[in-house]
């Protein structure tokens, strides 16, 4: 008994020392985002090298009709999503989200890191393809198999401001052979912004905006805000966020977020993380 209480004793120290590290004791700047998404949009961090992370997606509906859907928990949509890490700046993901039965596989590449003393920035490129699987052919007579798929090319730029204070910019192109409002061209463009402050040793506030910057006439959808908080744990980061956009991939959160915060149509959700 003794012997095993030493084991857990030393198993929680190494996942505590997980928690909130700011420095590698190398001359780079690093744990700008503990989570690999600020909210929605994806964040400059990867997965190390050899490990597998695990993450559950989860966003209820809207919580506008209250007790008639039970503040969103009637119309909830889920995404799993594991992420590879096959080097240290490279890494390669896989999902499954039940927003229109979305498939989608993902790399995620570090180009260039801040330096303390060098380079002030981060710069992470992200490219993702995915295929809608909830199109019917019975009401698309001229359905074809690429009309389901869409594809994103992302520049995630971040800098730690300083040991409390991120901040991140990512220009976006994203592509959807098939649109929801036939007004919207094909090929769309978006600027998105996010950051992230410290509240306390594990706790953080989060919040990413999405600029369209061509979004058709007359369009019903909006562009996506969200605020969100992160608690650490050794091993696992726990986030918790409001949104605008149930769809919780690129093309979905940017090209169809339906809310309006100004009328309370938003969505609760959270994201869970666990590293192997």
């Amino acid at each position: 008994m003794l012997l095993l209480c030493q084991i857990l004793t030393a198993q929680g120290d190494d996942l505590l020392s997980e928690i909130d590290t700011d420095s590698n004791g190398d001359q780079y700047a690093t744990a700008a985002f503990k989570g690999l998404k600020i909210v929605n949009f994806e964040s400059t961090k990867l997965v190390a090298k050899q490990e597998l992370t695990f993450m559950v997606s989860h966003r209820f509906g809207s919580i506008e009709n209250g007790f008639d859907s039970f503040f969103g928990l009637d119309d909830a949509v889920t995404r799993l999503n594991f992420v590879y890490g096959i080097t240290d700046g490279v890494n390669i993901g896989v999902s499954r989200s039940s927003f229109q039965k979305i498939y989608e596989a993902s790399a995620k590449y570090r180009l260039v890191r801040q330096k303390e003393n060098g380079f002030p920035f981060t710069i992470v490129a992200y490219n993702s393809i995915l295929i809608n699987t909830a199109l019917e052919k019975e009401n698309l007579p001229k359905l074809e198999f690429r009309d389901r798929l869409g594809y994103t090319a992302q520049l995630l730029i971040s800098k730690k401001v300083s040991s409390k204070l991120s901040l991140e910019v990512a220009p976006t192109f994203f592509h959807d052979n098939f649109v929801a409002y036939d007004e919207q061209h094909n090929s769309q463009y978006a600027i998105g912004f996010g950051g992230r402050q410290k509240l306390g040793k594990r706790w953080s506030i989060n919040l990413d905006y999405g600029c369209h910057l061509n979004r058709a006439d007359g369009s019903p959808f909006k562009n996506p805000l969200s605020i969100g908080f992160d608690l650490e744990t050794g091993g696992h980061v726990f986030q918790m966020h409001f949104s605008n956009a149930q769809a919780m991939n690129t093309n979905g959160f940017l090209g169809q977020a339906t809310g309006d915060w100004s009328d309370g149509n938003i969505y609760f959700g959270f994201n869970l993380s666990r590293v192997f």
